[in-house]
């Protein structure tokens, strides 16, 4: 896949993304190695960002081919026309169809080769349910979309900032059904994916992976919970039964420092925020979120739509930025 373009995708239209995408191409274009092009609203896009002052050339494409052509010189948009303009920090549910149409439309041209990878501009979750939109976000959308009988997906999110690979085993639940979504068959299951994909995406011949307790001090042989022995044990050893070399479980109070990181490659915690607290500690501003478990690249900014800055020109586009040049390289390597 190297060589191709990235699609990227549109997200809210009212969120901060017409102007982070801006910023993106203004910090990117003289690199051909991160050539990208915006699934959306070409006039739309032009407007919102000229508003917030961030105003960037543009050219309106029709093949993927055309976008690596003229990167350089302007931000190639693939132009899908959007239901409503968009208004700037104002929701308007109208296009929250259009907003799964463009994931789509950029998963449809992923699994045809016609871009190397897909990175995804923040959504608003609410707007979509709105719409009827049953899932938890990006990851397992996009896991639906092209999962069959004959090849079921099993994705997994990754969270990479300041040399951290932290992957969060339950997500977006309630804290109090962790214990209960918690199993063995979901450790092993994402343990392998990530071993398969630091190997294949990030060029690690053998993978080294820790993996986190659910309670205080691990457990502490049981004093203080059973999962460790019943649940997260019995994964490790299957793990190491694949050839994956896993280790813990261990305290997630002392998994994050400096010295401990240097020892792991990748960190399998056990919920939301034993993964995502030390992501955006280490670097708030450019963590970036990968899908692995997918038949092609995927990767995203780690934040949300920031509606309370959209329209001003002041987000920072770190994020987006480093998403964007993570699944080049990865793209690179794969």
């Amino acid at each position: 896949m190297t060589g191709l373009p990235i699609a990227l995708t549109c997200g809210e239209p009212a969120s901060i993304a017409p102007e982070i995408t801006a910023k993106a191409w203004a910090s990117l274009h003289q690199d051909p190695r991160n050539n990208f092009f915006l699934i959306g609203d070409a006039l739309d896009f032009v407007e919102r960002s000229t508003a917030a002052g961030l105003a960037v050339p543009v050219v309106q494409i029709t093949d993927t081919a055309h976008a690596t052509e003229v990167f350089g010189a302007a931000l190639p948009i693939l132009d899908v026309k959007l239901p409503k303009p968009s208004r700037a920090a104002w929701i308007d549910t109208r296009n929250s169809q259009y907003v799964i149409d463009v994931i789509s439309l950029a998963t449809d041209l992923c699994m045809k080769r016609h871009c190397g990878a897909m990175v995804t501009n923040p959504i608003q979750k609410d707007a979509l349910y709105a719409v009827g939109f049953r899932h938890q976000g990006h990851t397992d959308f996009l896991a639906s979309l092209v999962a069959s009988a004959e090849a079921p997906i099993q994705e997994v999110m990754m969270l990479v900032a300041g040399g951290l690979r932290a992957v969060p085993i339950t997500v977006h639940v309630p804290l109090a059904q962790v214990p209960t979504l918690l199993t063995t068959e979901a450790i092993v299951a994402q343990g392998r994916i990530v071993a398969w994909g630091l190997q294949h995406w990030f060029g690690i011949e053998t993978p080294r992976i820790w993996v986190t307790g659910l309670n205080p001090h691990a457990g502490e042989n049981g004093n203080m919970g059973h999962e460790e022995m019943s649940i997260i044990e019995p994964a490790i050893a299957q793990l190491r039964s694949w050839g994956v070399s896993a280790h813990g479980p261990v305290p997630a109070d002392t998994a994050f420092h400096a010295e401990a990181r240097e020892n792991y490659d990748a960190i399998l915690c056990m919920y939301h925020d034993q993964a995502l607290i030390p992501i955006k500690t280490l670097d708030f501003h450019g963590g970036v979120n990968v899908t692995l478990g997918l038949p092609f690249i995927r990767t995203s900014p780690d934040h949300g739509t920031a509606l309370n800055l959209a329209g001003k020109g002041t987000a920072r586009a770190d994020s987006l930025i480093a998403a964007i040049r993570l699944s080049s390289d990865m793209a690179a390597r794969g």
